[in-house]
C-alpha cells in the first residue's frame, strides 16, 4: 500500500486517525453491489469513511437503497453530506433517511466525533471565488441564489463552533477553492463552489483537512489561503495509490 498522506498532526499523546473519503459514487439501481468491495476494504484500513455528496445519481430512493445495501459491508463509522444530484428528484429527505437507516451519520445539522477527531460538514453551494463572487444585487432570484451560498457558509461556521476538539475534518460537496478545480472549464468554476466556504474554514484553528467532490475533472489536492489541505475526492479524480477513494491520517 502506498504511504498514507498525513495532515498536520495531533499533539503528543493523541493517536492519528485514518480518514477515508470518496465523493460522487452516483449509486444507481443498475449497478447493485458496485461499492460493496470498496467499503469492505476500507473497513480494514480506515477508522472512518466520509461520503462527499452525490450519493445517488438522480436522488431516487431506490438508488439510495442500493447504496445502503453496499454500506452493509462497511464496519466503520460513516459520515456524509448530500450533493446536488441527491436533490434532483425533490426528495432529498428520503435519500438521507434511507442511508441513516443504514447507519450513515449526516453532518448537515449535527457534528460527530471519532477517536477525538471532530467531523462537520454541509453540502455547500455555488457562487464563485475570491474577488469574483456573485453579489446579492438585482433580481430576487439572484439574491436568493447568493443567500443560499451564505446560508451554507453560516451553517458550517455554526457546526465548527460547536466542535470542541483539537482536530477537525470538514466534509463538503461543492469546492471551497479553485485549485482543486483545475481541469474543469474555467467558465463553470462559479457553479462548482464558493470561496465563502474556505473563508469560514480558515477562521478555525483545528481544521486539519477538507474533503469535497462535484468537480469530476478537477485535481486531487490544493490548500486554502491559510494552508489547510483540501482534497477533491470525486470518484473520477486520480488519487494517490490509484484508488477511487482518498486515505489520509489526521
Amino acid at each position: 500500500m502506498p504511504e498514507t498522506p498525513t495532515a498536520p498532526g495531533p499533539s503528543p499523546g493523541h493517536s492519528l486517525v485514518r480518514v477515508a473519503a470518496i465523493g460522487d459514487v452516483h449509486a444507481t439501481t443498475a449497478a447493485k453491489g458496485q461499492w460493496r468491495d470498496t467499503f469492505a476494504e476500507l473497513s480494514q484500513i480506515a477508522d472512518v469513511l466520509c461520503l462527499c455528496g452525490d450519493l445517488t445519481n438522480l436522488g431516487a430512493k431506490p438508488e439510495a437503497e442500493v447504496l445502503a445495501e453496499d454500506l452493509r459491508a462497511c464496519s466503520i463509522p460513516v459520515m456524509a453530506v448530500l450533493g446536488n444530484h441527491d436533490y434532483h428528484a425533490g426528495k432529498p429527505e428520503e435519500v438521507e433517511r434511507t442511508l441513516c437507516d443504514a447507519g450513515v451519520k449526516f453532518l448537515e445539522d449535527e457534528v460527530h466525533l471519532v477517536k477525538g477527531v471532530g467531523f462537520a460538514g454541509v453540502k455547500g453551494f455555488c457562487g464563485g471565488f475570491d474577488g469574483r463572487m456573485l453579489g446579492a444585487f438585482g433580481e430576487p432570484a439572484i439574491k436568493a441564489f447568493v443567500q443560499e451560498a451564505l446560508d451554507q457558509a453560516l451553517r458550517l461556521e455554526h457546526a465548527l463552533h460547536t466542535l470542541e476538539t483539537e482536530r477537525s475534518v470538514v466534509i463538503l460537496h461543492y469546492a471551497p477553492i479553485t485549485e482543486t478545480l483545475v481541469g474543469e472549464a474555467e467558465a463553470i468554476f462559479p457553479f462548482l463552489g464558493s470561496s465563502r466556504l474556505a473563508e469560514t474554514i480558515d477562521r478555525f484553528e483545528g481544521v486539519r483537512a477538507v474533503f469535497h467532490g462535484h468537480a469530476h475533472h478537477g485535481v486531487y489536492e490544493g490548500r486554502t489561503r491559510k494552508g489547510i489541505p483540501v482534497y477533491n475526492v470525486a470518484v473520477p479524480v486520480p488519487k494517490p495509490g490509484g484508488k477511487a477513494y482518498a486515505l489520509i491520517e489526521v
